[in-house]
């Protein structure tokens, strides 16, 4: 692991690392914001969106001073592999800065994109190797594509959080434009593969997490073409899932959205994690 930079922040510290990544075959970059003390601290898991870096949620979240009042340890994995020989798009919503947290089977995708097998299998070896983290307390959060990915991969992996919210995800990316390109370029012309990486459908077939959190704004420019919480909303009730759905007013997708309701997100997880 090589550390790209330290900073101290709320007294604790924001840092940013790379490794050599056996999953993908590439070097991958991360954020650990560690909070102040001596630990071990659980674990919060960030999942970013399309476009988005590992600084992104770190940056713009401004999630930091309370976690560090809370004593939350918060990683911050980048979406996708990258680098030259990684396959990429032109398009903003495929490639590079858009894995949707799952491992391709596709050529030219399937040689490195293998974001699942990375986030779920070895970063967290990882961080337990380096950082003061309780790995047996680890919980998930996630905006829009990373929405997505917290849901999916709760729901896939039952047991490894202890609590999953998301901001603005893509709850049902089979029946969306974003999910309609990406699942067939990176999965093939399967269906059945397609709905174990779409939440809603995971519900549908007998997946479940203990509750869900889920924040949308309804001035999200998104919202209705790609968004659509309330398939969330049926599958949960269908499927007996607790799920608090907040709606608000004049909000739109973005990172200003995600500070004003991140404290909720982050006290509602440590609330799970204790």
């Amino acid at each position: 692991m090589q550390t790209l930079s330290t900073a101290a922040c709320h007294g604790g510290t924001q840092s940013f690392h790379s490794h050599a990544s056996h999953s993908t075959g590439t070097a991958m970059r991360f954020g650990v914001f560690t909070p102040p003390g001596d630990g071990p601290f659980p674990v919060l898991w960030c999942l970013a969106g399309l476009t988005c870096t590992e600084e992104t949620f770190a940056i713009k979240a401004g999630a930091q001073r309370v976690a560090a009042e809370l004593g939350l340890m918060l990683i911050t994995p980048d979406t996708s592999p990258r680098g030259d020989g990684v396959a990429d798009d032109a398009a903003y919503d495929m490639g590079q800065g858009a894995g949707f947290y799952l491992d391709a089977t596709e050529a030219p995708w399937g040689q490195h994109f293998r974001m699942e097998s990375w986030l779920i299998g070895e970063l967290p070896g990882l961080i337990a190797a380096n950082f003061p983290a309780a790995m047996d307390r680890q919980s998930i959060t996630g905006h829009s594509m990373g929405g997505h990915g917290a849901l999916t991969l709760a729901l896939r992996h039952s047991g490894r959080f202890r609590s999953v919210s998301a901001f603005a995800p893509i709850v049902a990316p089979t029946e969306v434009p974003w999910g309609q390109k990406a699942l067939p370029l990176y999965l093939g012309d399967n269906p059945e593969l397609w709905a174990r990486h779409d939440a809603c459908a995971l519900i549908a077939s007998g997946a479940r997490v203990a509750e869900l959190l889920v924040d949308q704004g309804l001035a999200d420019t998104f919202l209705e073409n790609q968004l659509q919480p309330e398939r969330l909303e049926a599958a949960c009730a269908t499927a007996g899932i607790p799920l608090t759905l907040r709606r608000h007013a004049v909000y739109d997708h973005g990172y200003w959205f995600i500070q004003s309701f991140v404290e909720d997100h982050l006290r509602w997880h440590a609330a799970r994690l204790a």
